[in-house]
């Protein structure tokens, strides 16, 4: 890691969590700009496709912990 970058991370370490997470949006955003047309292999295609599918097919914690308590 170069001295700016060592820099900037404490600084980024020093924001607060909502913050941070900004700024992480922010960055995000400015690559996926500045990469509009980036390709995905077909591997990583075929397996976003897959990890979709598996959340559609089934409940997150936070469902499965709502229906234990509502069938207490």
């Amino acid at each position: 890691m170069t001295a700016m970058q060592t820099e900037l991370t404490e600084q980024a370490k020093k924001l607060s969590i909502p913050d941070r997470i900004l700024l992480v949006e922010e960055i995000w955003d400015s690559i996926a700009e500045e990469n509009q047309a980036f390709v995905l292999t077909d591997a990583q295609k075929f397996e976003l496709d897959r990890r979709l599918e598996s959340v559609r097919n089934s409940p997150g914690k936070a469902e499965l912990g709502t229906r234990s308590r509502l069938n207490s």
